[in-house]
């Protein structure tokens, strides 16, 4: 856990996150991903389409959770980064092998998209920085998913992390949307 007393600010709070997630090793990552990607499947059991982000480097890795669903005939949404808007565009995936390293070296399916309806999702899984038990989140800062979830206010908010990069609260802004549920290795919190 990330110890609130050190941390006065967003920023320093995303420092001490990525120290903590930085310091996990591969082979974790592999296996904690796993677990995560365990209670991701039972919990979006049944819903199709679902909207995953594409792992990068230290995240939750959803590669095989991404080929899990895939492999089940489920559709899977990815979003797609739009610096100049601030905003995400949404993509149908159906095979990964097309994916390329884009904004901020997110895997993405660059010239190969199938434009998708943010009105069809209905469940979107939220790489998490750090998190609190009620629901607060901290992302990179740049407010992509706050963006995308106020504007579709109707969809289950699942966020996925390393059980190390809980903390305490998480600062909250006015344009902070919570999440629903976070999904760790060791748990599922539902967020009250």
């Amino acid at each position: 856990m990330i110890p609130v007393h050190t941390v006065s600010s967003k920023q320093a709070l995303r420092d001490a996150a990525k120290q903590k997630r930085r310091a996990i090793s591969e082979d974790e990552i592999t296996i904690k991903s796993a677990r995560i990607c365990a209670h991701l499947l039972e919990l979006i059991d049944g819903c199709d389409p679902v909207m995953a982000y594409v792992s990068k480097p230290h995240e939750v890795d959803t590669h095989p959770l991404i080929a899990d669903l895939l492999h089940e005939g489920r559709r899977v949404v990815v979003p797609i980064i739009e610096k100049e808007t601030r905003t995400l565009r949404l993509s149908y995936l159906r095979d990964t092998s097309i994916l390329v390293r884009s904004t901020f070296h997110v895997p993405e399916p660059i010239g190969n998209e199938i434009p998708a309806k943010a009105s069809d999702i209905r469940t979107v899984i939220i790489p998490l920085l750090a998190f609190d038990r009620r629901g607060n989140r901290l992302g990179y800062g740049a407010g992509y998913y706050d963006r995308f979830l106020a504007k579709n206010p109707g969809v289950r908010k699942i966020g996925v992390a390393f059980s190390c990069q809980e903390t305490d609260s998480v600062p909250r802004d006015e344009n902070d949307v919570r999440i629903d549920i976070v999904v760790t290795e060791n748990e599922v919190i539902r967020c009250t």
